[in-house]
């Protein structure tokens, strides 16, 4: 393994270490021989400062992994096999190990502060780094800290762990999140969309899951997002951010003026002129996009690294609770997965997965579908298959929608004879925790965007009828609730140009 320059050792510090610990959890692990279960996942082979406990750790880790029995011999014939025993300074060394401990019950707790010792060495180095770098004109100030904000959360990633928890303590987080859900007006457990057709499904978007949105190039999928943007910051003032990779922030705060206003969007883009009229329309509207929580980020070519950096920030800063991306594909994955497509486009998609989980908020990204779709059938409906570019999408995404227009195929009427003009049906072609379903909303052109409502009927959908109010009896209230309380003795320790025009 690499040396590694600490900074401080130039004032006469001492790396952060416990080399007495590292000899107590060795020797623990080869007399007790479950003790390796108990951490295993607090301790990696790097967690150790001296070269020769990584490898008897490893070594260690060897047997439990092939199911071996782990003990003083089993370690020393695992060492021989790879030609380090003797390295590490052979047999005697491995038996004076054992001799250090004075019991194993104490192995968990001594490893904790090994760990604590490697996070801390882990910090040093990373300052040190940051600090050689800081001198070097050549390095970009923005990838610097980009860097360095990298290198803190990877080091963070790295050492969380969850506790595991009674079903108690569970149950009792699932029956106040029952109780919320049914106090309020709604019936929704996510974000709502601001389509109430599609919210009766999905229940609004929730936490952590990841939403791809796919369709054709022209088919609407940023006036989709938008207009859902849109709905939650202005109707609901939830605060929701907006990741634009193709378009730039004022063609798309242009279209949000057009879908505000009704006015047409040749005239925002100044093709045509504004009547005055309009002009005090425009002034009227305007203020409910001023003060709506949205945040637009136009960064092009953005990297999943740079993605998530920004979008810690924005929770942070912001509290945003939705973030949109448009779209996918556009965005460029790990440096060592660039220049093979499918696996950095797996890679992104994993790791959008991975930050909505940790932010804990939903994220919904579009995607681009294949030409395959347009040679399917004769309806030209969009399946799972045709998402572009990698099968992961679709094992990543929680829910996956796809957005048809019969009218753009020059398909004029459904199978019923009713017109498709005005039409477009939301696809749910995967719904991990509920229903797969088509919703018909109506796409209005002109204004550049969706709204509720299924056009062949020339009206819109009743709204989401209002949910009882919690019902639990009192009974249940008192006495199955007390038996649920969370109990600390039982916790344990461009190949497409996108979509033109709407």
């Amino acid at each position: 393994m690499a040396s590694v320059h600490f900074a401080g050792l130039e004032l006469g510090k001492k790396p952060p270490q416990a080399i007495d610990l590292e000899e107590a959890v060795l020797g623990a692990a080869m007399l007790e021989k479950d003790a390796i279960i108990d951490i295993q996942d607090l301790l990696k082979p790097e967690s150790f400062y001296k070269e020769t406990h990584r490898k008897i750790y490893q070594a260690i880790l060897n047997l439990s992994s092939s199911h071996n029995p782990i003990d003083i011999y089993t370690v020393s014939e695992e060492l021989k096999k790879t030609g380090e025993l003797e390295e590490i300074g052979g047999y005697y060394y491995l038996t004076q190990l054992t001799l250090k401990v004075g019991s194993a019950a104490h192995i968990e707790y001594h490893a904790k502060i090994v760990a604590q010792k490697y996070i801390q060495r882990d910090l040093i180095r990373i300052a040190s780094e940051t600090q050689q770098e800081a001198f070097d004109d050549a390095i970009i100030v923005d990838e610097l800290l980009d860097s360095a904000q990298q290198k803190i959360f990877d080091l963070v990633e790295g050492n969380i762990h969850s506790e595991t928890r009674h079903i108690s303590g569970i149950i009792n987080e699932a029956i106040k999140e029952i109780e919320a859900v049914h106090e309020t007006a709604d019936g929704l457990s996510g974000l709502p969309s601001g389509f109430s057709s599609l919210d009766r499904i999905t229940l609004g978007w929730q936490p952590s899951d990841l939403v791809i949105v796919a369709a054709r190039p022209s088919m609407g999928k940023t006036a989709f997002v938008l207009t859902m943007a849109r709905n939650m910051a202005v109707d609901h003032k939830i605060p929701v951010a907006f990741f634009s990779l193709e378009m730039a922030s004022m063609q798309l705060v242009k279209r949000l003026l057009t879908s505000e206003t009704g006015i047409s969007s040749d005239k925002i883009r100044g093709g045509k002129r504004i009547s005055p009229e309009e002009w005090r329309t425009l002034e009227q509207e305007i203020s409910k996009l001023i003060e709506a929580p949205l945040y637009i980020d136009e960064t092009a070519a953005l990297s999943i690294f740079e993605f998530r950096a920004k979008a810690r920030r924005l929770v942070l800063m912001h509290q945003i609770k939705a973030i949109f991306i448009d779209y996918l594909q556009l965005m460029t994955g790990p440096p060592n997965t660039q220049g093979f497509r499918e696996q950095e486009v797996s890679a992104i998609s994993r790791s959008l997965k991975a930050i909505a989980k940790e932010l804990k908020i939903p994220i919904i990204a579009l995607s681009q579908l294949n030409r395959m779709v347009e040679t399917h059938g004769s309806n030209k409906r969009p399946q799972l298959s045709h998402l572009r570019e990698s099968g992961a999408i679709e094992q990543d995404a929680d829910l996956v929608l796809f957005i048809h227009r019969p009218e753009y195929f020059g398909i004029t009427e459904d199978e019923n004879g009713n017109s498709t003009a005005g039409l477009a049906e939301i696809i749910i072609a995967k719904h991990r925790n509920g229903a797969t379903a088509d919703i018909k909303l109506r796409f209005l052109r002109d204004q550049a965007k969706f709204a509720d409502g299924d056009p062949t009927f020339g009206q819109e959908e009743d709204p989401l009828p209002s949910r009882p109010q919690p019902t639990f009896p009192s009974k249940m209230n008192k006495e199955y609730k007390s038996k649920i309380e969370i109990s600390k003795d039982f916790e344990v320790q461009k190949e497409d140009p996108g979509d033109a025009p709407f």
